[in-house]
């Protein structure tokens, strides 16, 4: 049975970034059971961590508390058990650390990185590129929303399967939020602190994610984080041309059909079947014929799953 026991992250570092030996990580969201684009992304950031002869840890985020789904931690728990996924470690959960995140944030604010945000989702009306109305308004932070300044140059990187891929935050996008004014520590902070302090070097994750990814970029510079490498996997869709995903009414992996569905998510990640066996047989030998030269290019596979 798989261990949530949460500890203490500093001590993971030593398997990072010293001589760049490959650490990986899957990293849910519990805002909904795991569906087969889940399994899709599990399989192919375990095969390519176990490929590297890597290490391959599990993380849950769970920041956002509020849009937590009853039952989900205990689901992906059980698919991680279920689909024989061992990762190099115990499992963390972020609502358990929120102090490195406000470590972080106190860290730029020393720097005068950040600053306080007064305004409402009513006053910046439907425009998601901010406009800085609160950079120079020297707010207390107390109760606040908390925004990183962006600066003017570009941001990019080459990812394994997309390709060079640049944004320029300060016209795409604008000064964003690390901590909103109820307390919550956003996604783009919290992904970025736990992979410094768990020594990630590869992130392999959906297409969904890759406009997060130079904000990202930007916070790890900001913080002096070393930089990581990419890997962003095209979507398995539904048959509606959706990703598959909590909204879209995904449905939840079924535990009893392991096997069948990790063959599956191996076909839609273009690689070779392998034997009908147990999931842990099955992994194994998806590890040893891994190619990534044949993922399908793009941001979604053609097929439709459910």
């Amino acid at each position: 049975m798989l261990s949530s026991h949460v500890p203490l992250t500093p001590l993971l570092q030593k398997q990072g970034r010293s001589g760049q030996a490959y650490v990986g990580r899957f990293a849910p969201s519990p805002t909904g059971p795991l569906h087969f684009g889940s399994l899709v992304t599990a399989l192919a950031s375990y095969c390519d961590a176990r490929a590297h002869q890597g290490t391959w840890l599990v993380r849950i985020e769970d920041t956002d508390i509020p849009r937590i789904y009853p039952g989900s931690e205990s689901h992906i728990l059980q698919c991680l058990d279920a689909f024989e996924f061992e990762p190099d470690g115990d499992i963390i959960f972020q609502k358990d650390r929120l102090e490195s995140y406000q470590a972080a944030i106190a860290r730029l604010k020393q720097q005068a990185l950040v600053y306080a945000c007064q305004c409402t989702r009513k006053q910046l009306g439907s425009s998601h590129i901010y406009a800085g109305s609160c950079r120079q308004l020297m707010l207390p932070f107390e109760q606040q929303a908390i925004r990183v300044r962006v600066g003017d140059q570009p941001i990019c990187f080459t990812d394994r399967l997309q390709g060079r891929h640049c944004s320029s935050l300060s016209t795409e996008l604008g000064d964003f939020v690390l901590r909103r004014r109820d307390g919550i520590i956003s996604y783009q902070l919290a992904v970025v602190v736990d992979d410094h302090l768990q020594g990630i070097t590869d992130v392999v994750r959906g297409t969904d994610l890759l406009d997060n990814t130079e904000r990202q970029i930007w916070l790890g510079q900001l913080l002096g984080y070393s930089e990581l490498r990419y890997m962003h996997l095209p979507l398995a869709m539904n048959d509606q041309g959706q990703k598959l995903s909590k909204q879209n009414m995904a449905q939840p992996l079924d535990i009893q059909k392991a096997p069948e569905l990790l063959q599956q998510a191996l076909i839609a990640l273009g690689q070779p079947p392998v034997e009908l066996d147990r999931p842990a047989r099955m992994l194994a030998q998806a590890v040893h014929q891994w190619n990534t030269a044949l993922i399908p290019r793009g941001t979604a596979i053609q097929a439709t799953f459910q």
